[in-house]
């Protein structure tokens, strides 16, 4: 990786200096309550170095990204503004990301997005017109070559930090690394993955991006949720595409009285980031505790990652 900062991204600094990132995931309304950001800013401000805004996620409306991440900036929270390629065409892309640029946003995180069936408009129409790789490439055509996507010159440049998402675990698990290598080669700098529980595959996926040399070109990110109950758990390893939660973490949780269920979930999360620190290849810890923002000062402390570097 270059040591050039392209971004001015405290993000990319944190990398840079060869810190252990730490980022949260950061959900807009479902309308136009400021306020309602203004609380989760205030939760994890200066408890990690930058905070994921979800673009509608699971499809259903709420306050855009854009918005809420300049509204963040404000509050003293870097964001990680996220766009789906789902409700935009590459003209409505390429301008939202001039528009986020203009607003001070610095970091990005190019996602496809969840079909709209499973939202709140399961009728809508979506677009689709490029995947999640082909938004990288778009974006970063135009930082480094200065070019919108029908090749004419772009007036100004940007800096913009790029983002990906990768599943460790989905199949063909041979095939994941592979598709990891394309997102790094359209342009992502750092990548954030699913939820992960089965470590003992995660740490397999690592090494074989470690031995193709992925890990030189792009920080890789492990993305960890805590589990709050086993009922939970039993779900996400039932229903939620591209998560295994391997059983002894079940029975583990199951063990325990259900008020005490939660705080185990915890300590399942504190092995996990220790664990994660150890592994050759990883760069940080990308904490999803969804719609959990006010939990993420004890878990950031918890698991000794604070105080946050200053940059």
């Amino acid at each position: 990786m270059s040591d050039e900062l392209k971004s001015g991204s405290n993000l990319e600094k944190v990398f840079k200096g060869g810190h252990f990132a730490v980022t949260c995931e950061c959900g807009p309304p479902k309308g136009a309550d400021i306020e309602v950001i203004k609380k989760k800013a205030s939760y994890i401000k200066g408890k990690v170095d930058a905070a994921n805004v979800t673009d509608n996620q699971t499809a259903v409306v709420r306050m855009s990204s854009i918005a809420t991440s300049a509204i963040l900036i404000k509050e003293g929270v870097e964001p990680i503004m996220q766009m789906v390629t789902r409700d935009r065409n590459r003209i409505a892309a390429q301008s939202d990301v001039f528009g986020a640029y203009a607003l001070g946003i610095r970091n990005m995180l190019c996602l496809t997005g969840d079909h709209q069936k499973f939202g709140n408009h399961p009728r809508a129409k979506n677009v689709f017109d490029m995947d999640s790789i082909q938004l990288l490439d778009v974006v970063r055509t135009i930082r480094d070559e200065g070019k919108v996507n029908s090749g004419e010159e772009v007036e100004g440049g940007i800096g913009m930090f790029l983002g990906a998402a990768e599943n460790p675990f989905g199949d063909p698990f041979e095939f994941r690394v592979h598709r990891l290598a394309k997102k790094i080669a359209a342009g992502a700098n750092f990548i954030q993955t699913q939820c992960i529980y089965d470590m003992d595959r995660f740490k397999t996926f690592m090494k074989q991006a470690v031995d193709m040399g992925l890990t030189e070109k792009c920080y890789i990110m492990a993305g960890l949720t805590p589990l709050k109950s086993a009922g939970m758990a039993n779900y996400m390893n039932k229903f939620v595409a591209g998560i295994t939660i391997p059983q002894p973490l079940i029975d583990r949780i199951k063990g325990v009285e259900k008020g005490q269920q939660t705080e185990e979930g915890i300590k399942i999360l504190m092995e996990q980031i220790e664990e994660c620190r150890n592994i050759p290849g990883v760069a940080g810890a990308h904490i999803m505790a969804i719609e959990w923002e006010e939990k993420v000062p004890e878990l950031v402390e918890r698991a000794k990652l604070l105080p946050r570097p200053q940059v």
